[in-house]
């Protein structure tokens, strides 16, 4: 069975921002759209940005040495893709909540990863294995 795309809807503050950040940053393609939200093509995935007053706290977990946002969505990419990405996201000055980096080195599931956040706050996490058996890999 061929993997489905995935879909995650998650709040924004500043939609025309969000818009800036993942159409002209991450590249997405904006798809359907109104005045309080917005669908992107994220690697083939659809994601949703929606308009809202508030944005809540963002706790965290510890994982490999850091702090990760215990919220948050991403996308697994090729190993190649993410280099790109992280040297397309280090060039732009993002602050990253986990800089590019290899976690679980050595280990099952060693994977390259990065965390970053969105212009409303929403936690991102991009990674990349050597091989797609190592996702889940335990």
């Amino acid at each position: 069975m061929a993997l489905q795309p995935f879909h995650v809807a998650f709040p924004v503050d500043d939609l025309a921002a969000a818009r800036e950040f993942y159409c002209g940053l991450l590249g997405c393609r904006e798809g359907r759209s109104s005045e309080r939200w917005s669908d992107f093509d994220l690697y083939g995935h659809q994601v949703v940005a929606h308009l809202v007053e508030k944005i809540d706290g963002a706790p965290t977990n510890p994982v490999d040495g850091d702090e990760v946002p215990a919220r948050h969505f991403g996308v697994i990419l090729e190993m190649a893709q993410w280099q790109a990405l992280a040297e397309r996201l280090e060039a732009a000055g993002v602050e990253f909540l986990v800089a590019p980096r290899v976690r679980f080195r050595g280990e099952p599931g060693e994977q390259a990863t990065m965390f970053f956040r969105d212009p409303a706050g929403n936690a991102l996490e991009f990674k990349a294995f050597a091989s797609d058996d190592m996702i889940f890999s335990r």
